[in-house]
């Protein structure tokens, strides 16, 4: 078992893989840039070691100075997080080169689900459904353009390199695809540094269904149910639940079935995340995978009772899965609320500043993930989540009142908050039949 482990990375996903190092007897190494001096992950961790300014690039992203505070420590292993370094093959493949650790799959892996182009080609060989449209990235307008009038409007133009809604536009009709074209790959060269494009069916009025699975070094693959992560403001997820309101036991176990095909197309090891776009007609699609934790990885804990961050450890340090398919049973309902500084009256503008009253509710099946507290600073350099605010109920419609009620709970002065917003998805009647898609949040609340 690994002994000590730097994490690259902060906010609420560093302080919950420091409580789950704490948990395993494993010493922390918190990394922090100069305006994180005063954050929790900095005061919970054994040792906290600063990496550069607040500008991301020159501190979480700061690959040089991330391995020199891992060599100068003593840390045998980094776990990435989510975001900043986490599905950088680069970054994985120095850890490699300099004998540490990376909490991940392997940089080869990274490469081939990271860039959308050339996963799709994976999943295709494997047998793998995926959405109708380029076998891989499309040479300039005129191909691409050509590719749109063979697949049919309307259709999704996307970055090969894509993340976080970025380098995305969907075209409904050939002569606004030009300028979506040049403004998509545009967007994708400023994000990623990357133009690369290629071209997708537009799946009308879906469903985002992602599920959870673990890899380890012995070739076990097995997955952990799904997710569903519809509720989505501008390819942004707001809110998740598990389990997927319109999923049948038949449909998981065929869908899970596939995503651990998917998985083993690629050699996977670690937690990975395989995501599909599901159709009222109840197909489905490979969309793509992420090859990291996910933001919305506790509900899947909740309804499993696995703990997803040791299972990452343990898989790490060379232990093989402790559980086998038939073993995970998925029990009772869960919900994510993502709570942001954020002021959804005013177009969702990020509101950094100071916390200045916090009262975090509680109760039975209620769990905070967060980093905040009062007289916490929250900065405009990254981004704006406070914390994820999950509820487990025994049932859908009892996890939907404790997340009411404990949203009704949550008190936050000093900063502008989407607790109100998240409150009124709670108690939309489209929301509480489980009969919504990845338009919802149009839909109901015209944004």
């Amino acid at each position: 078992m690994l002994k000590k482990i730097l994490i690259a990375n902060r906010g609420e996903i560093a302080v919950r893989i420091i409580r789950a190092c704490q948990e395993m007897n494993i010493a922390t190494v918190a990394v922090y840039s100069e305006v994180d001096k005063d954050a929790m992950h900095t005061q919970i961790a054994d040792e906290a070691v600063c990496i550069g300014p607040a500008k991301s690039k020159d501190s979480y992203l700061n690959m040089q100075n991330i391995i020199s505070a891992t060599v100068l420590t003593g840390a045998q292993a980094i776990h990435p997080g989510f975001g900043f370094l986490s599905e950088n093959s680069k970054f994985a493949k120095m850890c490699e080169e300099c004998n540490i650790t990376f909490i991940g799959p392997d940089a080869e892996t990274i490469d081939n689900m990271g860039n959308k182009s050339k996963a799709r080609e994976i999943m295709i060989k494997a047998g793998v459904p995926v959405i109708p449209g380029t076998e891989g990235a499309v040479d300039g307008l005129e191909n691409a353009l050509k590719e749109a009038k063979r697949i049919g409007f309307p259709v999704m133009i996307k970055a090969s390199a894509g993340g976080g809604g970025r380098g995305i536009r969907i075209v409904k009709e050939e002569n606004e695809f030009k300028k979506a074209f040049e403004t998509a790959r545009a967007e994708a060269e400023a994000s990623f540094g990357d133009d690369t494009m290629y071209i997708e069916k537009f799946v009308e009025e879906p469903r985002h269904v992602e599920f959870q699975i673990l890899g380890d070094n012995f070739e076990n693959v097995v997955y952990l149910g799904e997710r569903d992560c519809s509720i989505q403001r501008r390819n942004q997820k707001v809110l998740e639940e598990a389990p997927s309101p319109v999923m049948t036991e038949e449909l998981r176990k065929e869908m899970g079935e596939v995503a651990v095909k998917a998985a083993k197309a690629v050699n996977y090891k670690n937690a990975g995340t395989i995501e599909f776009l599901l159709d009222k007609h109840g197909d489905y699609y490979f969309m793509e995978m992420n090859t990291r934790i996910q933001v919305e990885h506790p509900i899947t804990e909740m309804v499993t009772g696995v703990d997803l961050l040791k299972e990452q450890i343990k898989i790490a340090s060379g232990e093989p899965l402790s559980f086998k398919q038939e073993d995970i049973k998925i029990t009772g309902h869960a919900i994510e609320c993502r709570i942001n500084a954020e002021n959804p009256d005013k177009g969702f503008m990020p509101s950094p500043g100071e916390i200045k009253y916090l009262y975090t509710p509680g109760g039975i099946g209620v769990r905070l993930d967060s980093a905040a507290y009062q007289g916490y600073i929250i900065p405009p350099t990254y981004d704006s989540m406070i914390g994820k605010l999950i509820v487990y109920g025994r049932d859908r419609s009892e996890a939907i009142s404790r997340m009411k009620r404990a949203l009704g709970e949550f008190i936050i002065e000093g900063v502008d908050t989407n607790i109100d917003f998240q409150y009124r998805i709670i108690n939309n009647a489209t929301f509480r039949e489980g009969n919504y898609n990845t338009s919802f949040i149009n839909k109901e609340f015209n944004l």
